[in-house]
């Protein structure tokens, strides 16, 4: 395990911490000193990844909720608030919901689910422990974007502008939230191989294709930019989107 970072006894929260990005940052954070709120909705694979961070050493508790629902957010934030012991000084929001479908094809439900999981949720979260990390003068908030806050792509309408909306309450709540200690970030990853990209793989082959690093990333070199956001080493970084994307967005495919 690398030196802990975190002052004792401090918690995070990672949403969508059962896979992917999200279990990669749970476990990257443990090892930094953090006790970690594991939540997702798939409540073994939430259970698999809080054992893997106690068999490391570290302590973690495990709590079911489905983002998509904004009563279960409300829900996950009582019983986050009962079953931690210490200050919540990191909130990740990470948990990603809807789909992809062309506008015209694109489902009430799936528009809602997009609009729900990527911008309400976080809104709840951080309007819960945003303040009570204020109050103390100290805290971190992290919200996992995606390149689409900059680049379009036909047929994600509502996840693009969804995450659009993610990318300025990142800007917001800077302006709400840093004068009084709490600093707020966002990481947009480029191609990623999580069990759900990887499904679809094939479908980004043009893709990958133009990306200078010649590949997709990993979920660990998201949660690294992660960590780095968090800690005392980004004490004076506040509103900004740092892109992990292998040069994606920085290079013109010819």
């Amino acid at each position: 395990m690398s030196e802990p970072t975190a002052a004792p006894g401090t918690w995070a929260l990672v949403t969508g911490s059962t896979s992917g990005i999200g279990r990669a940052t749970a476990l990257t954070l443990a090892e930094d000193g953090y006790s970690i709120v594991v939540t997702g909705r798939d409540a073994a694979r939430a259970a698999e990844t809080r054992k893997l961070i106690e068999s490391a050493g570290g302590r973690a508790v495990d709590l079911v909720a489905d983002l998509s629902d904004p009563e279960s957010v409300r829900g996950l934030i009582a019983r986050t608030r009962a079953a931690i012991d210490g200050p919540l000084d990191v909130l990740v929001n990470n948990a990603g919901g809807g789909g992809f479908a062309p506008t015209e094809s694109t489902p009430e439900e799936m528009f809602d689910a997009a609009f729900t999981t990527h911008v309400k949720a976080p809104f709840l979260l951080t309007g819960a422990f945003a303040p009570e990390m204020a109050g103390r003068g100290r805290g971190a908030i992290v919200n996992v974007g995606s390149l689409s806050t900059t680049m379009a792509a036909s047929g994600t309408s509502a996840f693009q502008a969804s995450k659009a909306a993610l990318s300025m309450l990142t800007k917001s709540w800077t302006a709400e939230y840093g004068p009084r200690g709490v600093r707020v970030n966002s990481v947009d990853p480029g191609y990623v191989l999580t069990p759900v990209n990887e499904a679809i793989r094939d479908s980004y082959g043009g893709y990958l294709a133009s990306v200078p690093a010649g590949r997709g990333g990993r979920p660990e070199e998201v949660a690294e930019a992660i960590r780095f956001l968090v800690s005392p080493r980004a004490s004076y970084i506040q509103g900004v989107a740092l892109t992990v994307d292998g040069g994606k967005t920085s290079v013109v495919a010819m």
